[in-house]
C-alpha cells in the first residue's frame, strides 16, 4: 500500500521469516557462528534459545541456506527442518524421513533402519546430516528422549548427525529435569539470542529498508525509531509490526517522513503495551557441561 509512496520495491517489515532480511546484530551473529562452527566441527547436539520474537526461525532458515549452498568442498550436507515438534514418535520419524527425502516407513523400527542406512552412506561419503527442530520448547519429554536415542545412531568415527534444538527459554528449564540428564550431558553447544539494543534497533530498521529497495532518506525520523525501540522493547517482531503500521499511518496522512506522532498512533492501533526491557533481556544460565565454539 505504501511502497511506491516511500520508494520501496517490497515490504520491508513482513513478519514471515526471510533470510534476505536477516540483520546480524551481535547476538544473532554470535548464535549463527556458533551453530555453523558446531556443524562444521561435527559437535553433535546443540541448543539455541531466545525470547519470543527475537528472530530464531529466520536465523534457522539462514543457517539451513548457508549449509545447503556453501558447504565445504567435498562435504555433502543434507538437512531436515522440523517446524512443528508437537508430534508423536511415529509422526516425528515420518517427518524426518520426508524432510530427508527418504522412503516412508510403516513403523518406528523400519524408520530407524532406513535412517541407519542413510547415515552409514553419509559417513562413507564424508557427508553431514543436520536435523533442525524449531519451537523445541514444545517437545514432550518422551520425544526429547527419542531424539537422544536417535543421536545414538551416530556411532561413526567422524560424527555424521548434527541435531539443533531451537526454542524459547523454557526449553532450558525442561532440559534441567532429572529424566533428561542423559540428553543434557550430550549437548555440546548452547547459543542464546536477546532483544536488540537501541543502536541495534536503529541498524535493524535501516538495513531492512535498504534491502527493501530504499535509496534515499529514511522515512523514519531518528526520534521515531528511538520511540519504536522503546515501545517494542527491542523485540524484532514487534519492531516489524510497529514500523509497518507507522508507515501505513504516514501514508494515510501523506507524510514523507514520520515522527513520534505517527508512531504513537500506530501503537494505539496495535493496542501495543511497551515491553519491560529488563525482563526481555534476562539471560539463561548455561549448563556446566556445555562447551562453546
Amino acid at each position: 500500500m505504501y511502497l511506491g509512496f516511500y520508494g520501496l520495491r517490497q515490504e520491508p517489515f513482513r513478519l514471515a521469516p526471510d533470510p534476505r532480511f536477516l540483520h546480524l546484530a551481535e547476538p544473532h551473529r554470535n548464535a549463527l557462528r556458533s551453530m555453523l562452527e558446531g556443524v562444521s566441527a561435527r559437535k553433535g547436539l546443540q541448543v539455541a534459545t531466545g525470547p519470543i520474537g527475537t528472530g530464531k526461525t529466520t536465523l534457522l532458515y539462514c543457517l539451513q541456506h548457508i549449509l545447503m549452498h556453501e558447504a565445504a568442498p567435498g562435504q555433502a550436507v543434507r538437512s531436515a527442518f522440523v517446524v512443528n515438534p508437537t508430534l508423536t514418535q511415529d509422526e516425528f520419524y515420518e517427518t524426518l524421513l520426508d524432510e530427508l527425502e527418504l522412503p516412508a516407513q510403516g513403523s518406528k523400527p523400519a524408520a530407524l533402519r532406513e535412517l541407519h542406512r542413510f547415515l552409514l552412506k553419509a559417513s562413507r561419503e564424508n557427508g553431514n546430516v543436520v536435523v533442525i527442530v524449531d519451537e523445541a520448547h514444545l517437545i514432550t519429554p518422551v520425544l526429547l528422549e527419542e531424539i537422544r536415542l536417535l543421536a545414538n545412531l551416530d556411532n561413526y568415527p567422524k560424527s555424521v548427525l548434527q541435531i539443533i534444538l531451537c526454542g524459547q527459554p523454557e526449553l532450558m528449564v525442561q532440559l534441567r529435569s532429572p529424566e533428561l540428564s542423559a540428553l543434557r550431558q550430550r549437548i555440546a553447544i548452547f547459543s542464546h539470542l536477546r532483544v536488540l539494543t537501541l543502536a541495534e534497533s536503529r541498524s535493524y530498521v535501516a538495513e531492512r529498508l535498504h534491502v527493501a529497495g530504499l535509496n534515499g532518506e529514511s522515512p523514519f525520523a531518528g526520534v521515531a525509531v528511538d520511540e519504536i525501540h522503546r515501545l517494542s522493547g527491542g523485540v524484532p517482531r514487534v519492531i516489524n509490526l510497529l514500523c509497518d503500521r507507522t508507515l501505513t499511518v504516514g501514508f494515510r496522512q501523506e507524510m514523507k517522513r514520520v515522527g513520534t506522532d505517527c508512531v504513537a498512533e500506530a501503537a494505539d492501533e496495535l493496542n501495543l503495551v511497551p515491553a519491560p526491557m529488563d525482563s526481555m533481556n534476562s539471560k539463561t544460565v548455561d549448563f556446566s557441561t556445555a562447551s562453546r565454539v
